[in-house]
């Protein structure tokens, strides 16, 4: 009941407030007319209040996100089912859904009446432009008596979540050179493919077919293992994403940053679309490896898995790529394609870098100009440039395909600059 008599609406305080004066008026001066209009009107929202208090309906909320993973700026719909799971038709119901303010205002429904075990449906639509993971729900319900005068919020425990991905741009197929994704042991290798000698069962890793389990290793060792003899060979890249604060300029969504995380989710997806067993790494996040199958987003789980660590990474506070640099040189220790998206680097990661490249291995750098995302004085970029062209010079030194991007530079304009020389081509 106190419960009840907190939710009493405007207009239930109201009528209290009216009935209280009125009570108060009509024994000062003796009318018993405007007594009983007092009493009636404090009795009012008390008998709402305590019917209000004993309403029980059994309700059930089914919540779905059409899709659960979305990129930025692209819609999500939320369909929600609510059922009436008692014995005892509902009074007028206010359906209220949780959202951040990122996704939108809460979306409000007013169902009229839900007769015993029937169902009503209602949709809305969401949208974000931050990339993030965002929590939709719980669902409120609030119960009003038929005068408006008491309502009473219930709400469920279930929380949903959506994830919105960064931007991912459709990237033009080019030769990076080296790269193999056959299959078969009389194909011939080359040196990125980064295989090992298929001859003996190894452990099970994502996306491998069940069907090659070799069950008397698995026995034995008590996890999947599967032969290798029957694996086709894979082409293996490494994807880098430099996530340091101080190595990017700008704020919010035209920061150079998020152009970063954008373009590493864009060369992430075309490389597992291009059937690339792929390794995810940067300076603030575990690794994640993988490749193929069915996600929401994309044509792939380990692609889902890269898309959900990409829309949640943010910077770091490092000043140096040397943790980043740890996991790469574990990554390429059997060569493979090498993708570094980088902001500002001194010399002295582009040295460290350098030194990661090993052998014939295809080792590609997009450098951003963070400088033009800055908005310094003309001098303070003349000296930024100067020191991005130092260390795209050492990394070029190395062996690295360096590419530079700027805020009007699409990811596809400046891909096809990761392609072979003509004059490294050889005919066969």
């Amino acid at each position: 009941m106190r419960a009840a008599l907190s939710g009493l609406t405007t207009r239930g305080r109201c009528f209290i407030a009216a009935g209280i004066t009125s009570t108060l008026s009509a024994l000062g001066l003796g009318e018993r007319d405007l007594l009983r209009v007092g009493v009636l009107l404090i009795a009012l929202p008390l008998v709402a209040a305590a019917v209000v208090a004993r309403t029980r309906y059994l309700l059930e909320c089914e919540r779905r996100l059409l899709p659960a993973r979305v990129e930025a700026g692209r819609p999500s719909q939320v369909q929600l089912r609510i059922t009436n799971v008692s014995r005892i038709p509902t009074g007028v119901l206010l359906v209220e859904d949780t959202l951040p303010y990122v996704l939108g205002g809460r979306p409000r429904f007013v169902l009229d009446r839900v007769e015993p075990r029937g169902t009503r449906e209602v949709s809305y639509a969401v949208r974000s432009d931050l990339r993030g993971r965002y929590a939709v729900g719980p669902l409120a319900v609030r119960i009003a008596d038929p005068f408006g005068l008491v309502e009473l919020t219930r709400a469920f425990a279930a929380v949903d979540h959506l994830t919105v991905t960064p931007v991912i741009t459709a990237l033009p197929h080019v030769r990076l050179g080296g790269d193999w994704t056959g299959g078969g042991d009389s194909r011939p290798r080359s040196v990125a493919a980064a295989g090992e000698d298929d001859v003996a069962p190894r452990e099970y890793r994502v996306g491998d077919d069940l069907r090659r389990v070799h069950w008397r290793s698995t026995a034995r060792y008590g996890e999947l293992m599967v032969r290798r003899e029957e694996q086709p060979w894979q082409s293996r890249g490494t994807l880098l994403l430099d996530t340091r604060m101080r190595a990017h300029r700008g704020e919010g969504a035209g920061s150079s940053f998020e152009w970063a995380v954008s373009a590493a989710a864009s060369l992430g997806v075309h490389l597992c679309r291009s059937g690339f067993n792929l390794t995810y790494l940067s300076d603030s996040q575990e690794p994640i490896s993988g490749y193929g199958g069915v996600s929401d987003v994309g044509g792939g789980s380990f692609e889902g898995l890269l898309l959900d660590g990409l829309a949640t990474v943010r910077t770091s506070g490092r000043n140096d790529l040397d943790a980043a640099i740890a996991h790469l040189r574990r990554s390429v220790g059997n060569g493979g394609l090498v993708v570094a998206v980088l902001g500002a680097l001194s010399a002295a990661d582009a040295q460290a870098l350098g030194r990661i490249r090993q052998g014939g291995a295809t080792a590609v750098a997009v450098i951003l100009d963070t400088a033009a995302w800055s908005g310094v004085a003309p001098r303070a970029q003349t000296a930024a440039h100067s020191e991005d062209d130092a260390a795209a010079h050492l990394l070029q030194r190395a062996g690295w395909r360096v590419l530079r991007a700027g805020p009007r530079a699409p990811l596809a304009s400046v891909w096809p600059e990761a392609a072979v020389p003509a004059s490294a081509t050889v005919a066969t």
